[in-house]
């Protein structure tokens, strides 16, 4: 009998584990005009409601 092949078992194991992520990035302008940005990282679910959420406090 043949041995099973486990070279790629590690791989689809650490890929199905993983959650997809995005960043969100939001500009801000201050008072001297000049602009400030602000990173986020959310879960890619999350998106949606991050981005309105960011819109909101402008």
């Amino acid at each position: 009998m043949a041995k099973a092949q486990t070279f790629g078992d590690k791989v689809r194991k650490t890929r199905g584990a993983t959650r997809q992520m995005a960043k969100i990035v939001v500009a801000e302008k201050k008072a001297n005009g000049q602009y400030s940005f602000r990173a986020r990282m959310v879960s890619a679910d999350a998106v949606q409601e991050a981005l309105k959420a960011a819109r909101q406090t402008r």
